[in-house]
Formats: C-alpha cells, sequence, structure tokens
C-alpha cells in the first residue's frame, strides 16, 4: 500500500501570468491593490512550495527524516552548550571586574584615612614618637603611637 499522495493536477487558466487582473498594466486596478495582487502571487507561490516539499518528506522514508532531525538536534545542542558558555565567561568577567573595582576603592579609602591621620597627627614622618626608622620604640625606650594603638 502506498502512503504518496496522488499528483497534483496542473493549473491552466489560474497560472498568474494569464489573469489579466495580476497584469501591472491594467488600468482597472489601483497600485495599492496591485501591490496586494503581487504579494498574493509571491504568497501563492511559497505555499506551493512548502506543499511540495512536505509531500516529499512524506514520500521519502522515516528513517532519513528522523536522522536529519537527530542532526539538526546535534547541532542546535552544540549551539546552546556555546551560547552558555560565552554568557558564563561574560558573567564571570564581569564579576572578576567588579571585584576589582571594589579592591581599588578600598585601596582608596585606606590611603584616605592614611592621609587623614597624618592631617590629624601632623605630617613630620613619625620622629616624635620615634617609629620613623622601622623601630617600634624610640631611642630611649619610650612607648610610641602606632596608628591608633599604643605599642
Amino acid at each position: 500500500m502506498s502512503t504518496t499522495p496522488p499528483p497534483k493536477p496542473k493549473p491552466t487558466s489560474e497560472t498568474p501570468d494569464a489573469n489579466p487582473l495580476l497584469r501591472a498594466s491594467n488600468p482597472l486596478v489601483s497600485d495599492l491593490e496591485q501591490e496586494v495582487l503581487d504579494e498574493y502571487s509571491r504568497l501563492l507561490g511559497n505555499v506551493n512550495k512548502l506543499s511540495d516539499t512536505l509531500s516529499a518528506l512524506a514520500g521519502s522514508p522515516t528513517s532519513l527524516t528522523l536522522d536529519s532531525l537527530r542532526h539538526l538536534e546535534r547541532k542546535t545542542a552544540t549551539v546552546c552548550t556555546l551560547l552558555k558558555a560565552s554568557v558564563y565567561s561574560i558573567v564571570l568577567q564581569q564579576q572578576i571586574f567588579n571585584e576589582s573595582e571594589e579592591q581599588q576603592q578600598q585601596q582608596q579609602q585606606q590611603l584616605q584615612q592614611e592621609e587623614d591621620e597624618r592631617m590629624m597627627y601632623g605630617d613630620d614622618g613619625g620622629q616624635e614618637y620615634g617609629y620613623g626608622d622601622g623601630d617600634e620604640y624610640g631611642d630611649d625606650g619610650e612607648v610610641s603611637y602606632l596608628g591608633g594603638r599604643y605599642a
């Protein structure tokens, strides 16, 4: 038992060339109407192509169609995976960028606090408190002031 559809009859006088309304030189049709008729003519051609393609698919063995669909599915899965990887990479780069900005802001705040402390306690390089040379205690063993605490 064959599942192929019977052949379609060929249109005779229904073709676009035979219809006098589809000609651009027809004085009874306005320009807008002619554009609409032209679009309908193109639509008819596209629907006929789709019908022919579907008929060919229906007539071909199912295994070939399934193999083609599996191949298409693999390609689609690959594209999806690549897209996810790209999005992950962009998100990761943005996260790294944000973290570096936060570190820069923290460093700037720390520098600003040190500047404020120098302005508050004077900018003598710490010689008065005995820690300018790297020792925690002055020359005579006195306790010195180190950034908000006593040593």
